[in-house]
């Protein structure tokens, strides 16, 4: 009985803590064309409020409200109640001056107590200029992303009311600077497929992918237009060298939405229809300038604002024994790519290969992180030794100079160890002068030969097998020789493995759960297997040369149609994952499935 009393005390606390969770907060449009109306709604939740405040919208002018409407539910889940409430504060704006708006935080009366929202910001954009012409001069209306009256079925979809533009950062640059590129889709209508037939080319750039999300969530300002714009890729670019490099266009597949008016029962309605357009980007260009000369001694390529730091473990050093000189790097640049320095060990340290651990990630416009490089050295003798500082030089794009960075100096003492070999990093066992052994005393069996050496066979043998070996080995070579000089030959006959090398990487990035990584990594993988086995450059390599080659090859009309759909469907879920149906393990076995089908088909002969 006191344990039925004590569970119901329980469940009626857990319900009235439940109810007492209150929440006020603001439901609004980040941004608004002007002249356009919209709404602002505060909602009270689980709780009743009095004297509710409104703050002022700057740049707008309130045409109805505050609108209050309160709703309640109740329900139960598996014997336990539970409620919710909600009052909603409803107000009508319209814009009427562009520009950005800080909304301050409205505020609500609950029991006494007051409950506030956070400010926010309203970002309101001017009207298309187009369309106040059209309006002026009584013509044709232009395209507006806000009036589906403007989109009509059969009007011709100009270069301004969708296009796709690459955009730098930066137009002029030091050697191993960061610059941000994005490559943008702006449109006036609604589009319902994008797929990207050819990308852009990074010819002497590192580049570092950020995520994006191609949703056309937000609106943009460009040429006195608004558009809806969605990022399609967005990466950071390390140029390698100096000069103009310019980054090449793209074409892509994009099926806009237009309506057309249909007359129903009920009166004149607009019904959807697509149209398929094909789309080019423009073309970038930065200006990549040389590095000032002449360049420091100690200078390794470093480019960004970095710092250096030393430790050494353990503190206490003993002969045959591993210790660790730690080289610790942080700072923002080309971290990622920094070369392991020449650390100055005393020639009685047994030194190993450094080992380098990178934590770096985007951050703005750069790659911030920190490298840890590991060097393992065993010292060999008792006695005093010294490692001298490093100096660690890097360029600074803010400053245009190059600054350089000292470590510290260490003055080790080296104590005796047990005398014995220590295993070592690569795995073997080490003992370095300890190589000489005493020399053997005592009987050691010798016996006097009354046999010659050339009447055995063993003999002539030694003399014939390698004659045979070097004549098979000089035929396997003339033919693996003629072999790889039939280039064509080699591509198709490697393609397969590249291919199944890269999937194995997409599959790693399934498994994390990183879409973007793994839809970039399957399509790499499946327009370098089919310009390996078809013998396609990868500057002739779109989708109507993959489907007449294959034909040749002598691919089915099955296999032809399921290779453009695995890489209509990648192309798809990669840029517009909003739009596809498809899920990163069906893209994954449809694509390996594609290409074990072509490994097994055979071609006809010419």
């Amino acid at each position: 009985m006191l344990r039925r009393l004590i569970f119901g005390l329980v469940m009626m606390l857990a319900v009235v803590m439940s109810a007492a969770e209150v929440s006020f907060t603001v439901d609004y449009p980040r941004q608004v064309v002007q002249g356009n109306k919209f709404r602002i709604t505060f909602a009270l939740r689980n709780a009743e409020g009095t004297g509710f405040k409104a703050p002022e919208v700057g740049g707008c002018k309130l045409l109805y409200g505050p609108s209050k409407s309160s709703s309640y539910s109740q329900q139960w889940v598996n014997g336990v109640s539970s409620s919710s409430s909600s009052e909603e504060y409803t107000m009508v704006y319209r814009a009427d001056n562009a520009g950005k708006y800080t909304v301050g935080a409205a505020t609500v009366s609950v029991g006494g107590k007051q409950h506030s929202t956070r400010p926010f910001t309203i970002e309101v954009l001017p009207p298309d200029k187009s369309a106040q012409q059209g309006s002026s001069n009584q013509g044709r209306q232009s395209v507006q992303i806000d009036n589906a009256g403007t989109q009509t079925a059969g009007r011709p979809v100009s270069s301004k009311d969708l296009f796709v533009r690459i955009n730098l950062s930066k137009s002029n640059v030091y050697e191993q600077e960061a610059v941000v590129c994005t490559i943008k889709l702006y449109t006036k209508y609604q589009i319902s497929q994008f797929i990207a037939n050819i990308q852009p080319s990074y010819n002497g750039f590192l580049i570092e992918e950020l995520p994006v999300s191609p949703n056309l969530n937000e609106i943009e300002h460009v040429n006195g237009e608004n558009y809806m714009v969605a990022e399609l890729k967005k990466c950071i670019l390390f140029p390698q060298q100096s000069g103009k490099l310019t980054i090449t266009s793209g074409t892509y597949d994009v099926t806009v939405v237009q309506f057309e008016q249909i007359r129903t029962p009920f009166g004149i309605m607009r019904q959807p229809v697509e149209k398929q357009l094909q789309v080019k980007s423009n073309t970038s260009a930065v200006n990549i300038l040389p590095l000032p000369e002449p360049r420091p001694a100690s200078f390794n390529g470093a480019v960004g604002n970095f710092t250096v730091s030393t430790e050494i473990k353990p503190p206490v050093l003993k002969t045959y024994e591993a210790a660790t000189y730690s080289y610790v790097i942080k700072g923002s640049g080309n971290i990622k790519y920094l070369k392991a320095p020449q650390i100055g060990f005393p020639s009685q340290f047994e030194v190993y290969d450094p080992q380098n651990d990178i934590n770096a990630k985007p951050n703005g416009g750069t790659v911030s992180g920190i490298v840890r490089i590991d060097y393992t050295f065993i010292p060999q003798f008792v006695g005093k030794y010294e490692i001298p500082g490093t100096e660690f030089t890097f360029f600074n794009p803010a400053t245009r100079k190059y600054e350089t960075l000292t470590t510290e100096k260490y003055e080790l003492t080296v104590a005796k160890g047990s005398g014995a070999a220590t295993q070592s990093p690569k795995g073997g066992i080490e003992q370095k002068n300890r190589d000489i052994l005493h020399i053997k005393t005592g009987d050691l069996n010798l016996k006097k030969a009354h046999t010659y050496v050339v009447e055995g066979v063993g003999y002539w043998l030694w003399y014939v097998m390698p004659l045979l070996l070097l004549a098979g080995v000089l035929l396997y070579y003339r033919k693996a020789l003629k072999a790889r000089s039939d280039m064509r030959l080699m591509r198709t006959k490697r393609a397969n493995k590249v291919a199944q090398k890269r999937l194995r990487q997409a599959k790693q990035w399934m498994r994390s759960g990183d879409k973007g990584k793994f839809y970039a990594e399957v399509l790499t993988a499946l327009w370098g297997y089919l310009s390996d086995k078809l013998q396609i450059p990868g500057s002739e390599l779109n989708k109507e040369n993959i489907a007449a080659e294959l034909s040749r090859y002598g691919a089915s009309e099955e296999i032809v149609a399921a290779v453009l759909e695995v890489l209509n469907n990648c192309e798809m879920a990669q840029y517009a994952p909003e739009l596809s149906g498809n899920d990163m393990e069906s893209i994954y076995s449809a694509a390996a499935e594609v290409m074990d089908k072509l490994e097994n088909t055979k071609r006809k002969k010419a």
